[in-house]
């Protein structure tokens, strides 16, 4: 595809984004769930047409990752409340990581017996499968609970696991996928477990780095513009030197520069002021994520729900098991920690079921190499899953919430 060619593409997509989202409001549906509609109808009416948008499913990998996830990753982690974060480090952390890594292996494990199938889809696909399907992504449902005057640390407990489980997922979705496209001799479990701590922590080391030297160097700058300019520096270098330089993980790098950047900007006492670099980044989501979902819905076909409906539905039926598993039988457990706030029975209810897969999903699905044979299945599966919690899920807590008394008139 031409430079002019992608130019127009992006263009003419972003603007199909602007078109439609005063509609979302209308329809009172998640704009992310418009967008795959809208994509998806675009794309069959360009090919019921003749016309060849030169849209390819492996065009699409250095462009999620190497554009798009930075810019996901980093926005996510400047904007969050630093502060409370801190307060409610504990009980997310462990949302985030060994919830998630449970997670994994659990929807892994009935996605593999659910299809079984070993040669057409083996084990090392399933894990590829549950590593992206358990970066949950509650940004439809986080925008709701505001809206509807929900408790801010039920918010903030959803966005933080969000924040730091999307960061393990793409993590291990690495070493996964290194094992299945054959960059790493063969791994034992203990090599992969050395590799993912090396990856992990190296990200995080190179992402403490890089912002304690940009906090640095804000202080010797001036005027918004530069130091907007900053962070964009900021997210994308620390994502090029841990990936390329120390081959570590840049999403961990990019995260943690994102949070320590998003914490010196906020002042001591009240919500942080809008300002220019936050509405920078705020457009460099909604950009990011606007582009991700159109994509989704160009790359969704009729095929995939003829051929692979039953491993769509497979591919739900284990993301809920295994969200419902950690979701009611860890935080009990949690709640006995002496130090930890204890997580309330309607919390962990809307946890489980605000659990959104979004972009970073289908970001990880549309980055995988088509040389793998089961790419179209993997991506089939986390295709239906995202539907699933757009259209089902995310329309679907509004009464859940008002069932538990948790909304302010």
């Amino acid at each position: 595809m031409g430079t002019q060619h992608a130019i127009l593409i992006l263009s003419g997509l972003l603007l199909l984004a602007i078109a439609v989202q005063p509609l979302a409001h209308k329809l009172h549906i998640p704009f992310s769930a418009l967008l795959v509609i809208t994509g998806f109808a675009a794309s069959e009416f360009l090919v019921l047409s003749g016309i060849d948008t030169g849209i390819r499913a492996d065009s699409f990998h250095d462009l999620i990752f190497f554009v798009f996830l930075p810019v996901l990753v980093f926005e996510s982690a400047y904007s969050i409340n630093a502060r409370l974060l801190l307060k409610n480090l504990l009980p997310i952390l462990f949302l985030a990581i060994p919830l998630m890594l449970l997670s994994t292996v659990i929807s892994a494990a009935l996605i593999y017996l659910g299809i079984g199938h070993p040669t057409g889809f083996p084990w090392i696909a399933a894990l590829l499968t549950g590593a992206l399907l358990s970066a949950t992504d509650p940004v439809a449902v986080v925008a709701l609970l505001r809206q509807m005057g929900v408790s801010e640390r039920l918010a903030l407990l959803m966005e933080g696991e969000s924040l730091f489980n999307d960061a393990t997922a793409i993590v291990i979705f690495g070493v996964f996928l290194a094992m299945a496209t054959g960059v790493e001799d063969p791994m034992s479990v203990s090599d992969a477990s050395v590799h993912f701590l090396q990856v992990f922590f190296g990200g995080l080391l190179v992402g403490t780095v890089t912002g304690l030297l940009f906090i640095g160097l804000s202080k010797l700058l001036h005027g918004s513009v530069v130091q907007a300019l900053a962070t964009v520096i900021s997210a994308y270098l620390s994502f090029i030197v841990a990936e390329s330089m120390f081959h570590v993980s840049g999403v961990m790098a990019v995260l943690v520069t994102g949070l320590l950047l998003g914490y010196q900007s906020q002042p001591a006492t009240s919500d942080p002021l809008p300002d220019f670099v936050q509405q920078l980044w705020e457009f460099n989501s909604y950009v990011a994520n606007a582009l991700v979902f159109l994509l989704m819905g160009i790359t969704v076909t009729l095929g995939m729900f003829e051929e692979r409906w039953l491993a769509m539905l497979i591919g739900i039926g284990g993301v809920l098991v295994a969200r419902a598993l950690g979701i009611f039988t860890c935080v009990p457990l949690l709640n006995r920690a002496p130090p930890i706030e204890p997580i309330k029975r309607p919390y962990q209810v809307i946890m489980f079921w605000g659990g959104l897969r979004g972009a970073v999903t289908l970001a990880l699905a549309l980055s995988l190499p088509t040389t793998l044979e089961y790419w179209w299945t993997i991506q089939s599966i986390a295709f239906g899953v995202v539907l699933f919690t757009l259209f089902i899920q995310a329309t679907s807590t509004a009464p859940l919430l008002r069932h538990y008394g948790l909304n302010k008139p």
